[in-house]
């Protein structure tokens, strides 16, 4: 894979941050008591650590803005930011009610931000699919699955410098929603791990859009026996996505790719019982649910 450890140009080599509704109001409700404030003669500093954005719910997500140098952690995992202080931290679908964001400054002065994490309710699929594909043996799936998964995580580690991360994502597909995050499947009565990311049915064929500026960071030539052919974009801060049963791929491994770009084309490749596009999102370890991420879906 070319080098992408530097910030490539391109379609994202932009770093704005397009502000949700809340974030707008936020922002006017804080530049009017600013001016309030200069009217009287009087001055009012900025926290150091805020939310602009944020759905706080298991799945969920929040971006926010460090001042003065802030160092951050998440309940002790460290958080990057950018040269602006802008960061963003999500949770797992099964991440704990509480959750503590904390700043340390250069000098010691330390700062924390508690956070409350929606729990939700998960509700529970019947597949009629095996749990694994019937036509290997065990041994031989376990085995061709270990390297897969080796694949998965070794695109996951790469660090790209994406600046997706900071926008409001789009839909990558049409379609209805065939399957949710967060459901649990049972596979012919034998339950399987939860489900890990959004279903949409489409025709095979149809584009696949990049739901925000990224660098793919895996392209599988041959389908996985699970994913078919999967492509992975990095779209930076340790957020990532994955579309999973493709029938083909329009971009390659290292390629940098704009928002709304088609980068690939529904299928059902791997474990599909019809066509649809599987899209995954994770932050670093967390799984989370597609539909928080779309502004007017989630």
């Amino acid at each position: 894979m070319p080098p992408v450890s530097s910030r490539p140009g391109g379609c994202w080599g932009r770093p704005d941050l397009p502000a949700p509704v809340g974030r707008r109001t936020a922002l006017g409700l804080i530049g009017g008591t600013l001016a309030a404030a200069r009217a009287a003669g009087t001055s009012i500093a900025l926290p150091p650590l805020e939310l602009t954005a944020s759905r706080l719910s298991q799945g969920g997500w929040a971006r926010g803005i460090a001042r003065g140098g802030l160092v951050l952690d998440l309940d002790g995992m460290p958080v990057p930011t950018d040269s602006s202080g802008r960061f963003l931290i999500a949770f797992d679908r099964d991440a704990p009610a509480t959750a503590r964001l904390h700043g340390k400054a250069a000098n010691g002065w330390e700062t924390a931000l508690p956070l409350a994490i929606a729990p939700r309710a998960w509700q529970i699929e019947q597949i009629d699919a095996p749990l694994r594909p019937p036509s290997l043996p065990n041994e031989e799936f376990l085995r061709i699955r270990k390297d897969e998964l080796a694949r998965i995580a070794a695109a996951r580690a790469l660090v790209t410098g994406a600046q997706g991360w900071a926008q409001a994502m789009i839909r990558p597909a049409p379609g209805r929603i065939s399957g949710r995050f967060g459901a649990q499947r049972v596979y012919r009565g034998e339950p399987g791990s939860y489900h890990t990311g959004l279903d949409l049915a489409a025709a095979s064929g149809t584009p696949i859009l990049c739901p925000a500026d990224g660098v793919v960071i895996l392209a599988a030539a041959a389908p996985f026996t699970l994913e078919g052919k999967l492509l992975m974009v990095d779209h930076g801060m340790g957020l990532s996505s994955a579309f999973l049963h493709c029938s083909a791929h329009r971009v390659g491994l290292g390629e940098a790719v704009c928002q709304g770009q088609a980068i690939a084309e529904v299928g059902m490749t791997g474990r599909a019982t019809g066509p649809h596009l599987h899209w995954g999102l994770r932050w670093r370890e967390a799984r989370l649910d597609p539909l928080l991420f779309l502004p007017d879906e989630g």
